[in-house]
């Protein structure tokens, strides 16, 4: 899934959810918080341009981004996966 400049990530709530979207380097250190908010269930589309928090663009190479839903009193999901930065 290589990408220059912006990736998509999508992702499906089976019900409503607050959900956290944030990117990573292969370091673990957070790079960017793409979502923190409450959304409804469904299809949904999350947009990353490459940069991080302060708007500065990132080098080239792996990132990672973590999804966590929380929905219900108790009930968390949470997805990892890869992408990978070509300029």
């Amino acid at each position: 899934n290589p990408f220059n400049p912006t990736t998509t990530i999508e992702y499906q709530l089976p019900e409503a959810s607050r959900v956290t979207i944030k990117v990573y380097n292969v370091l673990g250190q957070e790079i960017k918080e793409l979502l923190d908010q409450d959304m409804n269930a469904g299809y949904h589309t999350a947009l990353w341009n490459g940069t991080d928090q302060s708007g500065q663009h990132v080098a080239s190479g792996l990132y990672l981004y973590k999804i966590d839903a929380t929905y219900g009193e108790h009930s968390t999901f949470t997805m990892v996966k890869k992408m990978m930065l070509l300029k």
